[in-house]
This record gives C-alpha cells, structure tokens and sequence, in this order.
C-alpha cells in the first residue's frame, strides 16, 4: 500500500504530533520509510515552475533538497483556527515544536481571526501564552517558508491561490463523518438530529468549496445519550488532536448521504409547541442551549426557557384533564420538584428557571405571574396564560428558504 500513497506527507505531520511522546519515539522510523514519496503531496503545484523564496535558508538543512523543498522532518506549519477545537490540536503541535532534538516540528505559526471589541478567540490566547507568531486574517502575508498548512474550526473560506502557495498542501480536521454534515457547524446538528455515531475526518482542502477534498482517514464514535453539542466537541476535539496514527489512501468523498450543517443562529431557538416532540426540544437544548438559550413568547413578550430537565415522567394531570388534552404551551408548576412543566406536541417539559427582564426560578415566576393570575382571571387561562410559538413574518421564512436553497 505504501508504494501507492499520495499526500503522505501531510499525514505524517499530524500523525506523528498527535501522539506526542509515544509516537515521537516511533515517528522518524515510520517517515524514513515514506519520505520519498513527499513530493507527490505537490497536488496543485507544478513542479518545474515553483519557485520558493526562501530556499537560502533551507541551505544548511540536511533534509532538503535542490529545490529548496523539505523531503523529511521537522516540518514548518502554518495552522489556522479560531476555538477551543483548535486550540487541542495546537496544543500537540506546539508540544512537538518545543522538544528536543525537533523531531516533528521545526517553526509553528498560527492564522487566527483579529480581536474585535477586545475579545480575543481561544487561538489567538493560546497562541499569545506559547509565543506563537500570529498572523490576522485574511491578511495572510508570504507562506511560501512553510511546508504544510493545517485548518482546525476555521470557518473561512481559503482561495486557490493560497492553498498553491504550500508545497504539501493544506489539510482540514472537521468534525463529523463526511460527507455527512458538511458546513461549519457539525456538532450541533449531529446532537439536534439525534446522531447515534459520529467521529473525526481529516481530508484534503480544495478552493471555492467547503468540505468537499479527498478524505485521508476518518475514525468513528459514539455519541453519548443526553451528551450536550459542547461535551461531544470537546470528545471530538480531542479525537482530531490524536487520531491519525494510521496511514492510508485518500478516497474521493461519496456523492451519496451529503448532508449541510449551517451555522446556528439565534432562530433555531425558538420552541414550536404545537410540532415539536419532548425529545426533540430535548436535543434542541442538547444542541443549543449552552450557546444560545430556548426561548418562547409569553403574553408577546419574550422569554429565555434555563435549565432544561427533560421530559416530566409524573403525573401533573388528573385523568379527566388528561382526556380533555391541554393546549401546547400549556404551564403547570410542580411545586415539590421546583419545575416550571410546559405542554409539547406529545407530552411535559421541565425547565427550572427562565428570564424575562431577569432571571427568574420556577418558583419565583409562578409566584410572579403565574399565581396571582390563576387568582384574578381563571377564566382566561386557557386563552392566555400559555407560552405561544413565535411565528416569523412571511419574508423571514421566504429569506430563511431561499438561504437554505443557496
């Protein structure tokens, strides 16, 4: 198999970072076998017309070759990242690049987004801690002293131009099971889809699309019951920091069983009563919720849904109400749990908290509003006193299709 390996290269790279000192030791047999197969990672470059500025400084290196391009280890890397994704991978990289002898990493760079209003992404914080240089994006500036590039939950799109400025090309860790949700937001909606399996790919950039190269490797995990979208990327993180021990043909990804992951936005938060089953407010919270809280209207006002307990198992009805079935957005308080329960499409939610102008317990806004309003005005319970599903004027969902269809 060896012998039919193409972009070897750039596996070796993330290989042999991921599994830090273990594989260090194992890594400069492993490249020795392979380093003459890393001109083939020259996909988008024409070998008898680049050139590279640098080639002086490649002079002393024994590794190089006339043309001023590394054929073996230690690598110079650019990485581009913006979270705490990221910055797992970093973390190997950077451990790597401060070892001694270099046996994997020779310079380590970083391309990250530029601070706005003060706040400053996780990359750029790691990257300050560790003394990496920082480069603000899209203003790249020269890569043509790096041998490889690596992108890790960038969300940006790279052009051709920089993609052939790498003699070794540029690799993508996502997180997902490509080609199924492609896009920049993955996780999320593996949890919002109920996703039972899920894992890593590294694959090969291409321009003008996202997610779209040849897949190195992937390898699989499953997805916990109940696992929020930031624990399972957290899992994820981690898995993409270390998986690539293995070396294998790249493969064209599948036609078949794409998927797009779009960005989350604040208008997948709202709550449909009447549609939405407890379980898939379940995972939409899962999915969500530590990013952007549930919310809903009450009384045209609206309202943040905190602390998601799940689905209520007791029996908060009595059985001639049961019969009757309550309307979707239907509220109960059940005072000896503290939990504020709402009517869904098939069954009770619990949330022990939400904010109007404030935060409020379940207690305290039963107290609040819910009380004295059983109180004065029963009669219009079932009119009023409910929590309503937002409806989106007409030209909103026509722009929300039409971006979807894009």
């Amino acid at each position: 198999m060896w012998n039919q390996l193409k972009h070897i290269g750039s596996h070796c790279v993330i290989s042999s970072v991921c599994h830090q000192d273990k594989l260090f030791r194992n890594c400069a047999r492993l490249l020795r076998c392979v380093s003459s197969r890393l001109r083939e990672l020259r996909t988008f470059s024409n070998d008898s017309k680049r050139t590279h500025d640098s080639v002086d400084s490649f002079a002393s290196n024994r590794d190089v070759n006339g043309s001023g391009l590394r054929e073996r280890p230690p690598w110079r890397i650019l990485c581009s990242g913006t979270d705490e994704f990221a910055v797992e991978s970093l973390k190997v990289l950077t451990l790597s690049r401060d070892s001694s002898p270099k046996t994997v990493v020779d310079t380590l760079e970083v391309v990250t987004l530029p601070v706005v209003n003060s706040k400053e992404v996780p990359v750029r914080r790691f990257a300050s801690l560790n003394q990496l240089p920082t480069r603000d994006w899209p203003y790249v500036g020269p890569c043509e002293q790096f041998d490889v590039g690596l992108v890790v939950s960038f969300g940006c799109l790279l052009q051709e131009d920089l993609i052939l400025k790498f003699p070794y090309g540029i690799l993508n860790v996502h997180p997902s099971l490509l080609p199924r949700w492609c896009g920049p937001a993955p996780v999320f909606h593996t949890v919002l889809n109920g996703d039972t399996e899920t894992g890593v790919t590294i694959m090969q950039i291409r321009p003008k699309r996202f997610d779209v190269g040849p897949i190195l490797i992937q390898d699989k995990c499953l997805v916990q019951p109940h696992c929020t979208a930031q624990e399972l990327g957290a899992t994820l993180a981690k898995m993409g920091a270390k998986m690539v021990k293995r070396i294998q043909n790249k493969k064209e990804q599948s036609k078949q069983g794409v998927t797009f992951a779009p960005k989350i936005s604040v208008g997948m938060s709202w709550v449909n009563w009447e549609d939405q089953t407890c379980d898939q407010i379940g995972r939409l919270f899962q999915a969500i919720g530590t990013k952007i809280s549930l919310r809903t209207l009450w009384m045209g006002v609206t309202i943040k849904l905190l602390d998601f307990v799940g689905k209520n198992e007791i029996p908060v009805v009595s059985e001639s109400e049961r019969q009757r079935k309550p309307t979707p957005g239907s509220l109960l308080y059940h005072k000896e749990s503290n939990t504020l329960l709402v009517c869904c499409k098939d069954g009770w939610v619990g949330f022990k908290a939400v904010k109007l102008k404030k935060r409020l317990s379940a207690a305290d806004f039963y107290n609040g509003y819910l009380h004295q309003y059983f109180l004065r005005k029963p009669e219009r319970q079932q009119k009023e006193c409910l929590f309503q599903t937002y409806k989106p004027e007409q030209r909103d969902v026509k722009k929300r299709k039409l971006h979807q269809q894009v």
